[in-house]
């Protein structure tokens, strides 16, 4: 079902300063709301982060019961074959659970069609808030705290969408247990429907390009010039040692050019 509706978003300034309000981009937010394929995409997320390690041992894989517990008959008892039969205790398990891949697949448009739908679903409840940037210099969690204390976050399961990944936002919500902060190009269907406010950088509903992160650069920047400088230096030995070395040679040249005219005259007195 659709709803020709325009949403408008409260929005705010970095520091949680409320400007106007901003209108929801119509090619997304256009009142489509699709249960079943939320419901689908939903559980397929949930169903991909079991890691499917759960293992138990039928009766042939445990140790013991090689041989019969007593004779065939004769003994008045029922006839037993094996004490890791599944019916004997410290026995092997009937139909119990293997390793196996809980991995589902949603098609490409279905989960596009369910993401818009949780946005769509956010929006009719008023639950989405604008932000024009977010400016972190540094990991700072008592500011971002305040921030969502601002934009009427308190005691509700906050969404931040960042535009591009903001490595020092990540670090000043990880230590928020109802903040979850993630690049809005990585959210999903499971993530929107979990909060009950989402927050949205500006420049990534208007689709302008993301800005590098500061922190990465710098990282980069170091471990280039480390590695510069590690090339670098064994580099410039040998390169000094064969200028010396032809320096020591062209000076030997220019001294026996220059002894050879006396060391003759030498050779021609000794012959008289």
């Amino acid at each position: 079902m659709a709803n020709e509706t325009k949403f408008e978003a409260p929005a705010f300034t970095a520091k949680g300063a409320s400007r106007t309000a901003v209108t929801l981009p119509e090619t997304l937010f256009d009142g489509t709301v699709h249960m079943p394929a939320m419901h689908q995409a939903v559980k397929a997320f949930l169903a991909n982060q079991r890691q499917g390690t759960a293992a138990t041992k039928t009766r042939g894989f445990v140790v013991g019961g090689n041989q019969k517990p007593w004779k065939q008959k004769g003994t008045g008892r029922a006839r037993q074959g094996s004490t890791r039969a599944p019916h004997w205790v410290g026995g092997g398990t009937v139909f119990g659970p293997t390793p196996r891949s809980y991995a589902q697949y949603v098609p490409r448009q279905v989960r596009a069609l369910a993401r818009k739908s949780a946005l769509n679903a956010r929006a009719r409840e008023n639950a989405i808030a604008v932000v024009d940037a977010f400016t972190f210099d540094a990991p700072k969690t008592s500011v971002l705290r305040a921030l969502v204390e601002k934009l009427g976050g308190v005691d509700k399961k906050v969404l931040i969408l960042t535009n591009g990944v903001n490595q020092n936002l990540f670090l000043s919500g990880r230590n928020l247990p109802r903040v979850h902060v993630m690049p809005y190009s990585d959210v999903s269907t499971y993530h929107i429907l979990w909060s009950d406010l989402v927050v949205i950088e500006e420049g990534a509903l208007t689709g302008e390009p993301p800005k590098a992160d500061v922190t990465a650069d710098k990282t980069a920047d170091k471990t280039t010039d480390k590695k510069a400088t590690k090339k670098a230096a064994p580099k410039a030995e040998p390169k000094a040692r064969k200028t010396s070395a032809k320096a020591e040679k062209k000076a030997s040249v220019k001294a026996t050019k220059k002894a050879s005219p006396a060391a003759k005259k030498a050779a021609k007195k000794k012959g008289k």
